[in-house]
């Protein structure tokens, strides 16, 4: 605990923003409010003062914007409320075993470190703690909604109070712990989300208690760690309900050997490495015919000998990931005609599994080379209902290609991007898709529902997690390129059906001609890899992705 003695401050401004640092010594009440700006609260050791940061993506910051008083033991700051535009975020850096009091309305709210005490209030912004757990009381309150949350740690459960509110509260770790030990939590809100010691990314859409899907019930089944903690985290009851059915697991399950995200390179025997390469011209198109004297290796900034280069010209098995969520409802014939289209535009020998998701998966056609029966089925759409995208892609990973390791595979996925209904975030299928070695296309065919002018952009929303539940989310795009950039795939952003037809040919001609590169590298065993292929003709473009091999026998 500390008090802060307002001696001296020092002041410095940019053209957006503002500094200031306060010093401080011990027993006091840091008191923040920033009605519509987020606030980020940091304790740590190294801090010996009170530390303020204000910035805004619209207008200057100026100091009367921020206000700091000290009245005794009490620290107050107050920034003014300016339009959303002109926003202004806060952040406040102050000494391990601080009090801090945060009042908001719809920014979110960070607290982080080492707190003696942390008070959060908001409307409905989230609100994000990251404190140690070694001895932690707790109390947690929402006003106006049913309880959203999300962590990596066991909560109490849920108590439904007089009046409609909804309250956790207990203690976790040392319930015996002195007070100066210990870390106190008091959290409300009328209708935010909280998130405890976990990365935003890695917190799924919906966070609502709801049975699992058959989706979700096979991802729980194929056992992948990642994806199943994410599940359980979501539904607890039900996920402990649904596993307590299942035989226990005869080996570890994983989808094949973790790699970082990155990491494209695959042993093959000795020091031999080997990535799948993309290679294409200025006009997008394949380039065909290139030998081992057209590539070149950099590993970790050293040039290494390319031993063999070979077309990667096996038939692909291909799975095409329908949208039939309500949000493209509408649009359904649409979506048969392209994916017929598609059908047609694939190579012969190539097998083709069509699954069509919505809150949950419908399995339209397993892998097959019958192209008159995929066109057949894909009049069994069922349209209608929210969007589990992530879900259905982690249903693909596990339960359509983990059998097929080692044998050439993608996925088309066809959606307006917008995922609103999964148990599974976008982080944990991403190190799923890393894992797998499939090569993801995302065509993006925006529903035009919600017209773009009604979505604030990504870098000027106040409260991105709040974002994600209450709208159409505004990170679909990014996500969507970043499916396709980990994985060795295209991205396209797709509105018109000759523009669907050019990315088909697109996809057809890059499955139609990678290379297999293999080179020596003094790096065997490294954790920390990093890639770069270099082509010798003028204006080639080049893409990696990993080569999933079949384990030996």
């Amino acid at each position: 605990m500390f008090a802060l003695m307002l001696c001296g401050a020092l002041h410095s401004a940019s053209a957006q923003g503002l500094e200031r640092e306060l010093e401080a010594s011990e027993k006091a009440t840091v008191s923040i409010k920033n009605r519509n700006g987020r606030i980020v609260v940091t304790a740590s050791d190294d801090q010996k003062g009170v530390s303020i940061k204000a910035e805004s993506a619209g207008a200057s910051v100026s100091e009367s914007d921020v206000v700091s008083t000290t009245r005794g033991n009490l620290v107050e700051i107050d920034v003014r409320a300016r339009p959303e535009r002109d926003r202004i975020d806060l952040s406040v850096r102050v000494p391990s075993r601080s009090h801090v009091k945060v009042i908001s309305d719809a920014g979110a709210v960070d607290v982080i470190g080492n707190f003696a005490l942390a008070e959060v209030r908001t409307n409905t912004g989230t609100i994000r703690a990251d404190v140690p757990v070694d001895a932690l009381r707790l109390n947690l309150l929402w006003e106006a909604s049913r309880p959203r949350y999300f962590g990596d740690i066991e909560l109490p459960k849920v108590k439904e109070k007089a009046g409609g509110l909804f309250e956790i509260s207990g203690t976790i770790g040392d319930k015996k712990a002195n007070r100066d030990d210990r870390v106190e939590l008091y959290l409300t809100t009328e209708r935010g989300v909280m998130l405890f010691n976990v990365d935003p990314n890695m917190v799924p859409s919906d966070l609502r208690e709801r049975p699992l899907t058959e989706a979700v019930r096979a991802i729980v089944r194929g056992g992948d760690s990642s994806l199943v903690d994410a599940i359980r985290k979501v539904s607890p009851k039900y996920f402990s309900d649904y596993a307590k059915t299942l035989p226990p697991p005869k080996e570890t399950p994983t989808l094949v050997q973790r790699k970082q995200l990155g990491v494209v390179a695959t042993p093959v025997g000795g020091q031999l490495m080997r990535v799948n390469v993309n290679v294409t011209d200025l006009h997008g198109r394949a380039l065909s015919g290139l030998k081992t004297s057209d590539f070149t290796v950099i590993e970790n900034g050293q040039e290494r000998k390319v031993t063999d280069v070979e077309p990667a010209n096996a038939p692909f098995n291909l799975v095409l990931l329908l949208d039939v969520s309500g949000s493209v409802e509408e649009h359904i014939d649409f979506i048969r005609k392209a994916a017929r289209n598609f059908i047609k535009t694939v190579s012969p020998q190539d097998r083709i599994a069509i699954i069509s998701f919505r809150d949950d998966i419908q399995v339209i056609s397993d892998f097959t080379t019958d192209r008159a029966l995929l066109s057949e089925r894909l009049k069994d759409i069922e349209a209608g209902g929210a969007t589990a995208l992530y879900d259905a892609l982690g249903y693909t990973l596990i339960e359509q290609l983990k059998a097929l390791r080692g044998e050439r595979t993608a996925i088309v996925i066809m959606s307006d991007g917008d995922d609103n209904r999964s148990f599974i975030s976008f982080g944990a299928v991403l190190d799923a898709v890393v894992e797998s070695g499939a090569l993801i296309y995302p065509l993006y065919v925006p529903s035009g529902l919600v017209r773009e002018s009604s979505v604030s952009a990504p870098e000027r929303t106040v409260d991105p997690m709040r974002t994600r539940f209450l709208t159409l989310t505004t990170r679909a795009e990014a996500e969507g390129k970043k499916l396709a950039e980990v994985s060795g795939g295209v991205y396209y952003s797709v509105t018109r059906l000759d523009e669907l037809q050019k990315a088909y040919d697109d996809i057809v001609a890059q499955l139609r001609m990678s290379y297999k590169v293999t080179y020596a590298s003094n790096l065997v065993g490294a954790s920390d890899r990093r890639v770069r292929v270099h082509v010798n003709r003028e204006g080639a473009s080049v893409r990696l992705s990993p080569v999933v091999e079949t384990a030996a026998p």
